[in-house]
């Protein structure tokens, strides 16, 4: 007896190739090909009393190719991955790494202090530090009765 690999999409996948024979691609392709051009790294957004936090994960992506950007309370992160250039000699069986340009937006809260935001690029991790506006103390205001 020999071992077969399960695919439960295997089955789908032959009947919408066999009902529309005028696509020369398979589904499969058509979702690599999708997914080799967009892409968005994952993201983590955290908060302390001070600050909040965006750790964005870069892995392969140089510091020069990222930028981060304020504009009408959202700061995106873009930037671009590059494809490594094939060796000579080198036969590849299987990319799986993504590459190109992405783009994420997130939308500032109202205490976030835009002017002083600062950004570091350490072991494939981008961390955007937000700093909290100072929260504004309510004022005791004294009431003359009269």
């Amino acid at each position: 007896m020999s071992v077969t690999r399960w695919e439960p999409f295997r089955d789908m996948d032959e009947f919408f190739h066999r009902l529309m024979p005028a696509m020369n691609r398979r589904w499969d392709e058509l979702g690599a090909m999708e997914r080799k051009f967009q892409w968005s790294p994952s993201a983590d957004i955290s908060e302390t009393d001070a600050e909040f936090r965006i750790r964005a994960e870069l892995p392969g992506v140089k510091k020069d190719d990222v930028k981060v950007t304020v504009d009408n309370g959202v700061i995106t992160i873009a930037g671009e991955r590059i494809q490594e250039k094939d060796e000579k000699g080198e036969k590849f069986h299987r990319t799986e790494r993504f590459h190109g340009s992405f783009a994420r937006s997130f939308s500032l809260p109202d205490n976030a202090d835009a002017h002083n935001i600062k950004a570091e690029s350490k072991d494939g991790t981008l961390t955007v530090r937000i700093p909290k506006l100072a929260a504004a103390k309510p004022k005791q205001v004294q009431v003359q009765v009269d």
